[in-house]
């Protein structure tokens, strides 16, 4: 998981979901660093105090009769629910600093 202090901006409007945002990389000394477009953002990583649960809901229609036709189980209503756990999650990254700009090593002219 991780905590942005501030909005993420596309140039488009269109929405951001799916889509890549940046490059997450971890320092020697375990320090995470994400760099979005042209800027660099430091963090640290925070243990939860409750962890979260990654689940997934799927909806079972079981065929009492397995002869049947895929358009009569389209027709059958939901016999239950079931919740598979994909994840725990119980550490975060936070970036609570400004983004950095980054800047190319550019050789002066005299």
């Amino acid at each position: 998981m991780i905590e942005l202090q501030g909005d993420l901006q596309s140039r488009q409007d269109n929405s951001l979901h799916g889509k890549f945002i940046g490059d997450l990389h971890f320092t020697k000394k375990g320090v995470p660093v994400l760099i979005i477009g042209h800027h660099i953002l430091y963090g640290k990583i925070v243990t939860l105090e409750k962890p979260f649960v990654v689940m997934s809901k799927n909806i079972n229609t079981k065929a009492n009769d397995s002869m049947e036709t895929d358009q009569e189980m389209d027709m059958q209503k939901p016999k239950g629910i079931d919740y598979l756990v994909k994840a725990i999650v119980k550490k975060k990254l936070v970036f609570k600093t400004r983004p950095k700009p980054i800047i190319a090593n550019v050789p002066r002219k005299i």
